[in-house]
């Protein structure tokens, strides 16, 4: 038989007067204000009977499983209080038959279950040390004493009653009230007989202002389609198969490896005859082949977690462990990524634990009181993006972004998290003025909480997820963002190069005959480049809100736009420095990209006068893709200064740069750009050994859309000193364009 889960209520020696503590807690229970409602309902001992009490506000008839037969129970209050008194324990937990107008169905309650939150999991989570919370909070599904059901956890310190509403108790906050756990702040209950269809959020009731709060679930898994917001019951059926991908990822040289990455909004990206989202399955066969054909070596998908609004492109997430169900199930994503993964590609998440937005039924004021978030608005308000900044200082707030982290990598197989906006983390006046931020306890502006969490992540990272990699979105010249903790760095593995990004496309705006006079504008990146782990980025910020599109970035006519695209992307790829390009860059999309609306892939078929110029630099894209991915001298040193050397870098007056890239492997490639529209023939360069030398890239390849001028037949050294070589060749440069020379 069951022990019973409370003791007799006593106050001192006196006991206190029955009627009285079952009045008090029945009217807190019928008004749904009773903090501790299994003290009430449930089985008790009391005075050496058995007192078996539920609250059904629904039912006309209750009766209880005693000994295999049905017992009826007395209804002892109009509003649904239902009790048996025995003198002889029941087993528990309790099964009953419940009558609901016409309906009957049986149930255990779940007053009768006992908890099954460990006192250990409770500390670590007070502790900012579950890394798995996703497996402790939320809604778990699950087992106990043989009955299937869902464990609820949430987390709400200064609710004074938190109950589960939902579809299987007609969203009545007075059924199932949960359990609290004292200090930690934390509440559950099971709840059987639940399924993956049911949907459900935490009715929440503040401690100090009575305010009633009806929440979805922070660590939830799923949820309803928009515009509603409940959190579904989700398990996962999913059958990995990409062991042979994780096992190699473990042992991958990401220092020396390629890294060349398609950004891609999903919703956009492509859409179906209808013109509605592609699901997740239908870019398993389109996307996946699509990067594979065109060779990148990763893909980072932009904000994946639920999010309400499509305009906010992810950024502003309102389920951080809930997979947005525009393109379907959380199990149809793992299909994504095993496909992926299948084609040997890594995928990279763009996640976003700087901010989150303040929808009333999200995490925004959770329990009453600024919970996640910080009280003072100079502390906890974005003023630019109307949204909360999270409290890195409290630790049940840090090991929800810690086990979001943790989630993605575990349970998605992600091979990496793009952070996005460090730096409005990093500084406690971003984007304020005087008088509107409060500086650190050392008068700084820097915040010592997030440092903390920063570096915490990225050390959970690497310990946990052998070759994972994490990437800093940081504009700013704080040092060490990509070198180890150990050595006083926040630990990212590489960091996104805004500032090249920046002088670049500065630059290649600029119409060429003017060019001469930003020069350094191409030159000046090598004095940092090697501080960091950079990658080097053409984003979809660069190509919404007013900035144009890459192509429309271009100066001059219609040929020209291409060529300088062309040469855009010449440069970035043999530049040092890993490789990000957001879609629609790879063809020369002509219009800014919108949200709403697939890529112009019609563009990929337009005759410009017998040339098709789209397609041209999709080819283009495609080959400098496969020679970046083949070649070590381009990818191997990208991170260190013996990876290249200046062969010309003060070639002002006729913009033209030219460089070596190094290798690992010892092996070199010239590259030498044109920065104008002149055809130059009778270049003089230096070259580090003498030698033939093949054009093995040319931008202004006929099969580009170019004008077909280069060096066909191959080149051959001099024995003539310049640019501080003993030997050079004598090359024709093209317009616009970019030579990629290789020693035979």
């Amino acid at each position: 038989m069951a022990k019973s889960t409370t003791t007799p209520t006593k106050t001192g020696d006196k006991p206190v007067a029955k009627s009285k503590v079952i009045g008090d807690a029945l009217r807190l229970i019928l008004k749904a204000k009773h903090h501790d409602p299994f003290s009430f309902l449930g089985l008790h001992n009391i005075d050496d009977a058995f007192i078996y009490r539920t609250f059904l506000p629904q039912a006309s008839e209750v009766f209880i499983n005693v000994k295999n037969k049905w017992v009826a129970l007395e209804k002892t209050h109009p509003d649904g209080l239902y009790s048996l008194e025995s003198k002889t324990a029941l087993a528990t937990p309790c099964l009953l038959k419940i009558t609901v107008g016409e309906h009957n169905y049986e149930t255990h309650d779940p007053y009768t279950f006992t908890s099954t939150l460990t006192q250990d999991e409770l500390y670590l989570f007070g502790e900012a040390r579950l890394m798995q919370a996703y497996k402790t909070l939320g809604a778990q599904c699950m087992t106990q004493d043989g009955v299937t059901g869902v464990r609820f956890a949430v987390w709400a310190p200064n609710a004074e009653r938190v109950s589960v509403i939902g579809s299987f108790n007609n969203w009545d906050g007075r059924v199932h009230s949960m359990r609290t756990h004292g200090s930690s702040g934390v509440w559950d209950i099971f709840i059987p007989n639940i399924t993956t269809h049911d949907t459900y959020k935490f009715e929440i009731r503040n401690r100090h202002s009575g305010a009633i709060l009806v929440k979805t679930d922070p660590y939830g898994f799923e949820f309803e389609p928009r515009p509603g917001s409940a959190a579904k019951i989700s398990t996962s059926y999913h059958q990995w198969e990409d062991k042979q991908w994780l096992a190699s990822r473990k042992n991958r040289d990401w220092l020396h490896a390629p890294f060349n990455c398609y950004e891609v909004h999903l919703g956009s990206w492509q859409c179906n005859e209808e013109g509605h989202f592609l699901t997740y399955r239908d870019l398993a066969k389109t996307l996946v082949p699509y990067i594979a054909e065109m060779g990148y070596t990763h893909v980072e998908l932009m904000p994946i977690s639920e999010h309400p609004l499509t305009e906010s492109w992810g950024y502003q997430t309102t389920g951080y462990f809930g997979v947005t169900n525009r393109f379907g199930s959380p199990d149809d994503l793992r299909f994504l990524i095993d496909a992926f993964h299948k084609a040997n590609i890594g995928v990279i998440l763009d996640w976003v634990p700087g901010h989150f937005p303040k929808d009333d039924w999200a995490l925004a004021r959770f329990d009453g009181t600024a919970l996640y978030e910080h009280e003072d608005p100079r502390l906890g308000e974005h003023q630019d993006w109307g949204t909360y900044i999270f409290n890195y200082g409290r630790n049940e707030v840090r090991n929800f972004l810690m086990a979001n982290a943790h989630f993605w990598l575990s349970e998605f197989h992600i091979d990496g998290l793009r952070v996005d906006a460090v730096a409005s983390m990093l500084y406690l006046d971003y984007s304020r003025k005087a008088g509107e931020w409060l500086p650190n306890k050392f008068g700084g502006r820097e915040n010592l909480d997030v440092i903390e969490f920063l570096k915490q992540l990225n050390v959970m990272v690497g310990e946990d997820f052998a070759g994972v990699l994490t990437i800093a979105e940081e504009s700013t010249a704080w040092p060490g963002v990509s070198r180890p903790v150990y050595l006083g760095g926040l630990g990212f593995n590489m960091k996104w190069n805004m500032g090249w990004m920046n002088d670049t496309l500065a630059y290649i705006e600029h119409d060429p005959v003017h060019r001469r006079y930003y020069h350094d504008m191409l030159t000046f990146g090598q004095l940092y480049a090697y501080s960091e782990n950079f990658v080097l980025p053409f984003s979809h910020d660069e190509v919404v809100h007013g900035k144009n599109s890459l192509l429309d970035k271009m100066p001059g006519d219609a040929w020209q736009k291409f060529a300088n695209l062309r040469l855009l992307m010449t440069y970035q790829m043999t530049a040092p420095g890993k490789k990000l390009n957001f879609m629609g860059n790879e063809f020369g999309q002509g219009r800014e990209w919108d949200v709403n609306s697939s890529l112009d892939w019609h563009l990929l078929g337009k005759d410009y006068e017998g040339h098709q110029w789209h397609q041209g630099i999709k080819q283009a894209t495609t080959d400098l893709n496969k020679l970046y991915k083949e070649l070590s001298a381009l990818h191997s040193l990208d991170f260190v200064h013996q990876g290249f050397d200046w062969i010309d870098c003060h070639d002002s007056d006729q913009s033209i740069i030219s460089y070596v890239r190094r290798g690992l492997d010892n092996s070199f490639v010239i590259i030498v750009l044109n920065f104008t529209p002149v055809l130059r023939e009778g270049y003089r360069i230096g070259v580090p050994q003498a030698g033939s030398y093949n054009e093995i890239f040319n931008s202004d390849a006929a099969c580009y859309g170019g004008s077909n001028q280069g060096n066909g037949s191959g080149l051959h050294t001099e024995d003539v000193a310049w640019m501080n070589h003993n030997q050079s060749l004598v090359i024709t440069l093209p317009p616009l364009a970019g030579l990629v020379l290789k020693l035979t």
